[in-house]
């Protein structure tokens, strides 16, 4: 078997890594209805330019069809690609949780 070459060293400062959280902009399914937006998934391969993100809703294509395995492959430095925003919970909902 031949081996890999490189003419730099590999990068080893990663910006994702496999079971980091991850936001995609791509199609998918909310509320039952299909829409694009960001959607949370989780990183289960990295490549050397490309990373796999796997959701545990239906995503799209953009030509339409469905992901059987819901794993979509992004660029690393891809703008459809980021780190979650957190998101701030609205004192409704904790208030409704003390009562």
């Amino acid at each position: 078997m031949s081996g890999l070459y490189f003419t730099n060293d590999p990068n080893l400062d990663e910006p994702y890594k496999v079971g980091d959280r991850v936001e995609v902009f791509c199609d998918h399914e909310k509320n039952g209805d299909r829409v694009r937006d960001w959607l949370e998934g989780t990183v289960v391969q990295v490549d050397l330019k490309i990373i796999a993100v796997q959701f545990r809703e239906n995503v799209y294509l953009t030509d339409g069809w469905m992901i059987p395995d819901r794993v979509l492959w992004c660029p690393k430095d891809s703008q459809k690609l980021r780190r979650p925003i957190r998101r701030r919970r609205s004192s409704r909902s904790r208030s409704a949780k003390t009562n």
